[in-house]
């Protein structure tokens, strides 16, 4: 017993006996941490996913959301994965979430945070134009978000003889609303009726279509930029001469009675198509 004992100290002591035990004690470690870290990056991870198709501005249920299991290490650092978080949450304004896609950071926001597309991309310098349409002058609904278009105008002059021509032109439509305020396209899902187009203005023009409002003798309607208008057995007039018009029949407002103005026409616009 007392030579296996000098024996075993003696091997403990030996240099080369150590720096051998040194060598695989670090091998071992290295060994089993990388074993550790490729179990952790391929180890199945439970990840919610859109269980049906999700439209814009919709608020996420639990009904909406199933579980899927992926390797750890194919997640981006964007990936939701805590459904009290993402149930909490509504699918941005400009975003479908597609059946089975992940819940990612920037296609979900809260309610207080989102904004309206027909104001996000408002130019500097312009005022956004709420203009009244329906199926008929939206030519079956089929003038779109980001659509050039152009406003023409109609109008009966001093002599009873009809005067049409280009009031603005390539004018681009930032969104399409329905009589609710509910954006026509943005859900596949729901067919929504076309109530008003919204586009941006100088504050000169925002001034002359609200005027233009108050006029029975002039029609203003879009057209589809560059599209041809019949104009026969009519007079056909400038830009200038048609704002030159508005201005002649109409009186100048303040600031506010011009937006109490635009008020009143909105309700009472609404109001009727709710009745209709």
């Amino acid at each position: 017993m007392n030579n296996f004992m000098r024996n075993l100290k003696k091997f403990f002591t030996n240099k080369n006996t150590v720096t051998i035990l040194g060598v695989i004690a670090i091998v071992a470690i290295l060994y089993f941490g990388y074993t550790y870290q490729i179990n952790k990056q391929v180890k199945p991870t439970r990840v919610p996913v859109a269980n049906t198709t999700i439209q814009p501005r919709t608020k996420i249920t639990t009904e909406m959301i199933k579980y899927i299991e992926v390797p750890g290490n194919t997640l981006s650092s964007n990936v939701m994965l805590n459904t009290d978080e993402i149930t909490k949450l509504y699918s941005n304004y400009n975003t479908v979430i597609p059946e089975g896609s992940m819940f990612y950071t920037d296609v979900l926001t809260t309610k207080e945070q989102m904004p309206d597309s027909a104001f996000v991309d408002v130019e500097e310098g312009d005022i956004p134009y709420q203009f009244a349409v329906n199926m008929e002058t939206t030519y079956g609904n089929s003038i779109f978000p980001g659509n050039q278009i152009d406003l023409y105008m109609k109008a009966t002059n001093d002599k009873g003889e009809i005067m049409v021509g280009k009031f603005l032109e390539n004018v681009k439509v930032l969104a399409v609303k329905d009589a609710s305020g509910q954006h026509v396209f943005e859900n596949s899902a729901e067919n929504r009726t076309p109530a008003y187009i919204i586009f941006g203005v100088k504050y000169d023009v925002n001034i002359l279509l609200l005027k233009a409002k108050y006029l029975t003798e002039v029609e203003v309607f879009p057209v589809p930029h560059g599209a041809w208008v019949g104009t026969e057995g009519q007079i056909q007039v400038s830009s200038e001469e048609l704002k030159n018009y508005i201005n002649e029949k109409t009186v100048m407002l303040s600031d506010s009675q011009l937006q109490q103005t635009e008020n009143n026409t909105n309700t009472d616009n609404n109001t009727e198509e709710q009745n209709g």
